[in-house]
């Protein structure tokens, strides 16, 4: 069981970013720019710490390593009782997100976990 997945036009752009940019990571903020969008950095670029919470990682493959995610803990707090599935669509994102000049922007689709979901994840 995992908090977070991705559909297959995620993984695809996935592959990709990671054959021009290397290891990849995700953090999703909830801040001020792009609201709650996932950013998809070089990974190691967004320095995470004590304020996030590893949500899990997405074996992509032919991406190379899994690829981390991310959350800050105060959207954690929010979030927490909800499944996230990572998906891209058409339309201009943040320009901090390594999808922007494809003129695509990854987006999070959630679900809320069932109770045997939650107990499994503890």
């Amino acid at each position: 069981m995992s908090r977070v997945d991705l559909t297959d036009a995620a993984a695809d752009l996935l592959r990709r970013l990671a054959a021009e940019h290397g290891p990849l990571m995700f953090h999703q903020s909830g801040g001020c720019c792009d609201g709650s969008a996932p950013m998809c950095y070089p990974a190691g670029e967004f320095r995470t710490g004590a304020a996030d919470v590893h949500l899990g990682d997405l074996a992509v493959a032919g991406a190379g390593e899994p690829v981390p995610v991310w959350m800050s803990r105060a959207q954690f707090e929010y979030w927490q009782h909800t499944h996230l599935t990572i998906d891209v669509v058409e339309g201009r994102g943040s320009g901090f997100s390594l999808e922007a000049p494809d003129g695509v922007r990854f987006l999070i689709r959630s679900r809320l976990l069932t109770d045997e979901e939650l107990a499994e994840l503890g």
